[in-house]
């Protein structure tokens, strides 16, 4: 989950590699550091943020140069601890991201052999291990060092006195920018979009040698080609755009998101289409692999699929399914990844792969290693998305789950054609979601004074009700939980009071009179209630405290304008409290380690 760049060029290193810093600060990361090489290697690192790195670093000369931020798994965040990490002679340098499994029985074995240590960090075993094979050259230093590693890495190495870096790459992603006067290195493309569009993709067992006007990338010390990406995202649509912060940007950019992912789907309605992504009409099963907010869309995408198709779907949580015995070989396995480098849906695809499943890959990032290892990728059109809390890439994935249901030649035309016509005025229904910001900004100043939180839902709803909760509790640190309408009165009416108020999601569906129901059990008990509800339902102004009105669509659609509103209420929820909305504490964008 660290972020990790380097750069080798005709200009100064040190400020290219701060700013490159900079924007990857929405990974998460709680220490960082820059390393520059010359004739030799000038580090300086804490536990700070980059600008305060920037600010307190000295001067470095060298127009080579690594950098890092890290989200601390071995070792507390620390100034010790944060990376680079040298070797004993202190010229050989090393950015890493990943988790070295074996590291503690390296680390005997090198202290044995009269190598000093600092760090509580696996990494440094990297950079002694360097030093141990080194003979003059670098490149042979890091394969035969890597052969001792098991884990995950993405690796960058700096070492004085060199023009070149080393990289290499297994089980975490490291791509490499194309410069007209030099190169970059980074984990992710936001990193050096400021700097180049062109990029390569490491794949799993790269090494390469960058130098200011090459790139050489071996595999099993062979030379091998790999394709040159061009990136379409531009450094404006990483940037705020006036916003104060990135989520408040995301959320208003829904609507082009809903056009945009559409558009690429839905230019001409056929009705085939979706057959030749998920399968044929005669598929028995379904399977959908994600975590986190993705893995919400997928059950989202369960209710969605179920209703409209008749198939059954399982949704199984990424990091779970290294322990689920039971694969079904003909079960169209759909792995819903942001990122598309999410560690735990990445082993979860090659699982299933091994299986005998037909693995189709819904992300966001063109290029990314999901999208390189399944049998067929959905892009889901979001652009960058910097905000470690999801917004536009959820709403993205549910227009891509809506399209390949209505387009399954098993569903149902007439209704398909009818959802269709909807679906295509969810940009002007989530622009009404969006105009309505002021009312719930009033209800999230109201929620802010309380620290325990309910969300409910049913049908359809149950996952909106589960992202709501996680939105709220990731930026604005109130313990909120989700939950199915039902389950209610089998546990969380025992912690009801006045000081827990309950947010229930309503929909215009066989659910509906069950909802009104949990309502009333609710107030019976002394909680205030907050309700998500279509315009004019004059029984849930009855029955709640405050009514958060939303545009009236089909039910099936009602997660959309749901969940834009619960967005705009947990982020004005965040802003009330003072929270650092687009950078919460301990968690990272991307999960890129187990």
């Amino acid at each position: 989950m660290c972020g990790i760049v380097g750069y080798i060029g005709d200009k100064q290193a040190q400020s290219i590699l701060l700013n490159c810093l900079k924007r990857l600060e929405y990974r998460g990361y709680d220490s960082c550091g820059i390393a520059v090489g010359g004739s030799s290697v000038g580090v300086y690192k804490d536990a700070v943020r980059v600008e305060t790195l920037g600010q307190a670093s000295p001067r470095f000369n060298g127009t080579v140069g690594v950098g890092h931020t890290r989200w601390a798994t071995h070792g507390a965040p620390t100034q010790v601890n944060a990376h680079p990490h040298l070797d004993c002679t202190g010229n050989i340098a090393v950015v890493h991201n990943g988790v070295i499994t074996n590291f503690e029985q390296l680390k005997r074995q090198l202290t044995g052999e009269g190598h000093n240590f600092v760090s509580e960090t696996d990494t440094e075993v990297i950079p002694h291990l360097i030093e141990k094979y080194y003979d003059g050259s670098l490149e042979k230093a890091v394969d035969a060092a890597l052969r001792d590693l098991e884990g995950s890495y993405a690796i960058i190495v700096l070492m004085g006195g060199r023009p070149e870096l080393i990289i290499a790459r297994k089980d975490s992603p490291l791509i490499v920018g194309v410069g007209d006067r030099g190169n970059f290195i980074a984990s992710d493309v936001p990193a050096i979009l400021a700097y180049t569009g062109r990029v390569i993709y490491l794949e799993d067992g790269d090494i390469g040698v960058i130098t200011q006007k090459n790139i050489k990338i071996s595999r099993d010390g062979k030379r091998v080609d790999r394709e040159e990406h061009k990136i379409l995202w531009s450094v404006e649509d990483a940037q705020k755009a006036g916003y104060e912060h990135f989520m408040l940007k995301e959320i208003h950019e829904q609507p082009r998101v809903i056009r945009n992912t559409l558009g690429e789907y839905t230019r001409v309605v056929d009705l085939a289409a979706g057959s030749s992504l998920i399968g044929e009409a005669g598929m028995e099963s379904m399977l959908m692999l994600a975590s986190g907010t993705s893995y919400n869309a997928a059950l989202v995408g369960k209710y969605i699929i179920e209703e409209l198709l008749s198939i059954p779907v399982m949704v199984e949580l990424s990091s779970e399914f290294d322990y689920y015995k039971r694969i079904l070989a003909r079960s169209v396995t759909i792995a819903i990844t942001q990122s598309g480098e999410t560690a735990d849906t990445l082993k979860a695809m090659k699982k299933a792969q091994e299986a005998g499943c037909r693995v189709v890959a819904v992300t966001n990032v063109v290029g990314s290693t999901a999208s390189r290892i399944a049998n067929q990728t959905i892009y889901t059109r979001a652009g960058p998305e910097i905000s470690v809390a999801a917004t536009k890439s959820f709403v993205a994935q549910l227009m891509v789950l809506y399209w390949l249901a209505m387009t399954y030649p098993k569903a149902d035309a007439r209704r398909s054609a009818a959802l269709f016509t909807e679906l295509r005025q969810m940009p002007s229904k989530v622009q009404q979601v969006l105009d309505n910001e002021n009312a719930i900004m009033g209800h999230a100043e109201y929620l802010s004074k309380y620290d325990n939180v309910f969300f409910i839902g049913r049908g359809i709803n149950f996952p909106v009700a589960l992202e709501g909760a996680l939105k709220l509790k990731e930026i604005s640190y109130i313990h909120a939980e989700g939950l199915a309408g039902g389950e209610m009165k089998h546990h969380t009416l025992a912690v009801l009071s006045q000081r827990t108020p309950v947010i229930a999601l309503l929909a215009k569906d066989d659910t509906y009179g069950a909802m009104l129901t949990n309502i009333k059990e609710i107030k019976a008990r002394g909680a205030p209630v907050i309700a998500l509800a279509g315009d004019g339902e004059e029984a849930i102004e009855e029955l709640a405290d405050f009514v958060i009105n939303v545009p009236r669509v089909d039910a099936v659609f009602s997660p959309v304008v749901n969940i834009v509103a619960l967005q705009l209420l947990a982020y004005y929820t965040a802003k009330k409290r003072g929270c650092p909305i687009d950078f919460p504490r301990n968690l990272a964008k991307s999960v890129t380690v187990e």
